[in-house]
């Protein structure tokens, strides 16, 4: 006989002679903490004493990499002495080293496991959509987080003048809100403050790559920052396409619902965030680093971008978060086609 299940669903009374389990978490759980300690709780203590014979019951677990620790990590940290693991990452060239056994290289064509459905221009494509993080758990089955250097900032093209209007297939404005007022010391803003508003305005052009040509920070108490919004929504025009971060809780619900409201007569949506703000630059990075993003040239571009040079681990991260929110916004613009203007 066979039972299907799935996790936190019922278990208990059954035993089986062989237990599989095949991806018990999904890219999205995968960055909640809460619910890969739910999985690997239940991967521990509920599992194990579903087998008819614990002393030769088999187990076996098949899964993509998504988080150094999801249910592969978990127990492959336990360094047990009967867990044989096999590895098989899409492509050679970049994690090689992930191949287990090594020997397992032979059945590879090209450097390639399925030359067939995921052959390099696909896994390219793959890249550009996972971003480079997500490619390296669920392509190369190396889930390492960042360690810095997570933008190539040399790779920004900062130019002088906007490209034609007829280029420009779609525009967004994004903001990451805060709701901090700036507090001075002698006359100047006080170092080491919390976070900024940020709302960065990007383009997504004919030829497929992005131009960013407006950033505007500050810190402004809820009623300041609210006006400001509203004084940039009317600057950029109604075809701008709005989006704002709605944060957890009645309190985020209630901030987002004045925002919109606020931008009464414009395009606007409130957002849930998902996953951290690394989670979420990913995939722009990515575009970012292949040389796909420029900047019109500004006042605001130095600081702009040496934060995106010390990101992850930069002191502020209001404007990659935008940034990497408003990319979010256009790539799916890209993949569905152009729309208008």
């Amino acid at each position: 006989g066979r039972i299907s299940t799935s996790v936190d669903a019922r278990i208990i009374g059954f035993h089986a002679h062989i237990i599989i389990w095949d991806d018990p978490i999904n890219p999205q759980q995968a960055v909640s903490p809460v619910e890969l300690s739910n999985t690997n709780r239940w991967m521990d203590q509920t599992l194990p004493t579903r087998k008819v014979d614990k002393e030769v019951s088999v187990t076996i677990g098949i899964m993509q990499r998504l988080h150094q620790n999801d249910p592969t990590g978990h127990i492959l940290e336990k360094n047990k002495s009967n867990v044989k693991h096999i590895c098989l990452p899409a492509e050679l060239e970049g994690y090689g080293h992930t191949l287990k056994p090594p020997s397992l290289a032979q059945y590879y064509t090209d450097g390639l496991l399925d030359p067939v459905r995921m052959n390099y221009n696909v896994l390219k494509e793959l890249q550009a959509d996972l971003g480079q993080y997500g490619y390296a758990g669920q392509m190369g089955q190396d889930p390492t987080p960042p360690k810095g250097g997570m933008f190539k900032v040399d790779m920004f093209t900062v130019v002088d003048v906007m490209p034609p209007a007829h280029t420009i297939v779609k525009t967004v404005r994004y903001w990451d809100k805060a709701g901090t007022k700036e507090v001075l010391e002698m006359g100047k803003p006080k170092q080491g403050q919390g976070a900024r508003t940020a709302g960065v305005k990007i383009h997504l052009l004919d030829n497929g790559k992005w131009l960013i040509s407006d950033v505007v920070t500050g810190r402004w108490g809820a009623v300041d920052r609210e006006r400001k919004i509203r004084a940039v929504a009317e600057a950029d025009g109604t075809r701008v396409h709005i989006y704002h971060e709605q944060e957890p809780g009645s309190g985020g619900k209630e901030s987002a619902e004045a925002t919109n409201t606020n931008l009464s007569g414009f395009t606007v949506f409130a957002e849930r965030p998902v996953g951290d703000k690394i989670y979420r630059a990913d995939p722009y990075s990515v575009q970012v680093n292949n040389g796909n993003v420029m900047l019109l040239k500004g006042t605001w571009n130095a600081e702009f971008i040496e934060e995106h040079r010390f990101f992850p681990f930069s002191r502020l991260k209001d404007q990659v978060d935008a940034a990497g929110g408003a990319y979010s916004k256009l790539n799916k613009a890209r993949r569905a086609g152009p729309i208008g203007r």
